[in-house]
């Protein structure tokens, strides 16, 4: 049985992941109370036709008995169960736009607590979940479908045999991803943002392409990197980890870290069960 935990702040994108998680044929409940997840287990593993389902529930600061998740995860560790919990959130700013927009109210407004000071009250109340988090994800720049099909690629398509490896380039001058767990600074290598004609292209194109093949440097980056990740990756999913993700920045994040990201992609792709490559200024989250 695979049990799928979706929580995160409100407003993060925990229906859209939902929704994914159903179309890729989960069994969906949201708003689940915590106290209920070892009964919901037990009954699944003793029904032989839903011992073999996927499972995904959304627990979130409407529940009671948040203090109490640590131990019920520790319990379902014990279980016949593959149980991950995926973690949401994104700046506090964006959740305040988002709920603007929507026009929602917020689960933990009253009359002497605003929708910036429940925001930023719910990260506490939610930190028993957040602290152990197989995988977290920033949603403040991602869209809709791009969330979805985030969670359909690494987390509904992920088998639960080794390691998801995700590959994301990006551009400091947007800010670093804060959902990464290796951040690498590859500004010092040559910038074809300099040459008028590549400056429109991006790192996929063969233009790009062959004029950062002309470096050597640019390989001797490549190669160390390779290295320092063939070395830690596999400790990592010896100690269990079933998410990782490598971000790799540059200034704009157009060029040098969207080439690094995609030939690291391909040199990894057949070392671990799930590899991704995502690009997040050029809009691919």
């Amino acid at each position: 049985m695979k049990l799928i935990i979706i929580s995160g702040r409100s407003g993060s994108g925990k229906t859209t992941a939902l929704r994914a998680l159903e179309d890729a044929g989960f069994n969906c409940i949201d708003n689940f109370p915590v106290n209920l997840l070892q009964s919901l287990v037990h009954n699944a593993l003793r029904d032989p036709l839903q011992k073999t389902s996927d499972v995904a529930v959304c627990i979130d600061a409407r529940s009671r008995d948040l203090q109490r998740f640590p131990d019920i995860l520790l319990a379902l560790d014990r279980m016949d169960v593959d149980c991950q919990v995926i973690f949401l959130d994104a700046l506090s700013a964006t959740l305040v736009k988002r709920f603007s927009e929507t026009r929602r109210r917020h689960p933990l407004t009253n009359a002497n607590t605003d929708l910036l000071q429940a925001i930023e009250a719910e990260r506490e109340v939610l930190e028993s979940i957040s602290d152990l988090a197989d995988l977290t994800l920033d949603t403040t720049l991602m869209h809709g479908h791009q969330l979805t099909d985030l969670i359909a690629s690494r987390v509904a398509g992920h088998t639960g045999a080794g390691l998801s490896l995700l590959f994301r380039s990006f551009g400091f001058k947007f800010g670093v991803p804060v959902d990464a767990d290796f951040v690498f600074d590859i500004r010092c290598l040559p910038n074809p943002y300099w040459n008028p004609e590549l400056r429109p292209l991006s790192g996929k194109d063969s233009e790009v392409i062959r004029y950062l093949k002309s470096h050597a440097v640019v390989q001797e980056m490549e190669d160390d990197l390779t290295w320092t990740l063939e070395k830690w990756l596999p400790r990592f999913e010896e100690n269990h980890r079933a998410y990782m993700t490598v971000a790799i920045g540059c200034t704009g994040g157009q060029h040098r870290s969207v080439y690094l990201a995609e030939s690291l992609g391909t040199r990894f792709a057949d070392r671990f069960a799930n590899v991704l490559v995502r690009h997040r200024e050029l809009g691919s989250t």
